[in-house]
């Protein structure tokens, strides 16, 4: 399926799907619906409510997808808005079984990175005066078509860190306006972030990253929060590499 699609389509069609994919995306939403015990109260929130949206695309290593994926957050970016307060788009990626059996997390870091790097290839849009360049100042986050998104990697071999795993490569991008009225400084920000600290306790077999921070606080980097380990390490250096005016170039 080459379209942004909602949970009722998918509700409605599942079974026209290829296998994969099926079987994908009942496993996410039976996470998100079991018991009501998944950390991210937000993300059930807004999958219940129809306000998530999603898109199936290919093998995260190959150069198209990371195409497709620019065309998608490209499209995603003009609706969002249109979707609901807890808006999110959520990607599955065909992960073939030789990805699945033999790499580990810092492979699928390594992956998630290239291609948000590949991404950047495709982007016409200068990147926002308020946003920072430098992936290390705390008010960078990852922007596609001017528009800031946070991004939320799950792989399949993430095992302790539960609230990580998906059966496939996964990610999240959540746009930077949901959390207008949802952070560090507001009562409703500082009440969801309580709720989710304690569910993440629960859920994971190990206790919440120490890289879990607020956007904008001096001590936090987004980046470090795309992609957590299954332990509570992480890296020093941010792999992230903008590919400055390539598209434009091309076309020339």
């Amino acid at each position: 399926m080459d379209t942004i699609l909602d949970k009722q389509w998918l509700d409605n069609n599942l079974e026209k799907l290829p296998r994969w994919q099926q079987e994908v995306y009942t496993s996410f939403s039976s996470m998100l619906t079991h018991r009501n015990t998944y950390p991210c109260v937000p993300a059930r929130v807004g999958f219940l409510a129809n306000e998530l949206r999603f898109r199936f695309l290919g093998d995260p290593r190959e150069t198209i997808t990371a195409e497709n994926l620019a065309s998608t957050l490209k499209t995603y970016g003009k609706i969002s808005r249109e979707t609901g307060k807890y808006a999110s788009l959520a990607i599955f990626f065909h992960t073939p079984e030789e990805m699945v059996s033999a790499y580990n997390v810092e492979d699928y870091r390594k992956v998630f990175w290239k291609l948000i790097n590949e991404v950047t290839i495709y982007d016409e849009t200068e990147w926002p005066s308020n946003i920072p360049e430098d992936p290390h100042h705390h008010k960078w986050e990852f922007c596609f078509d001017g528009e800031p998104f946070f991004a939320f990697c799950a792989t399949p071999a993430h095992k302790r860190r539960k609230s990580r795993y998906q059966p496939c490569f996964f990610i999240a991008f959540q746009p930077r306006w949901v959390f207008e009225e949802m952070n560090g400084n507001t009562p409703f920000g500082q009440k969801i972030k309580k709720a989710i600290r304690h569910r993440l306790a629960a859920y994971d077999e190990v206790a919440p990253h120490p890289d879990l921070n607020w956007y904008g606080e001096a001590n936090n980097h987004e980046w470090k929060q795309y992609f957590l380990s299954d332990e509570q390490d992480s890296p020093t250096t941010c792999p992230f590499t903008r590919v400055k005016n390539t598209f434009s170039s091309l076309l020339k």
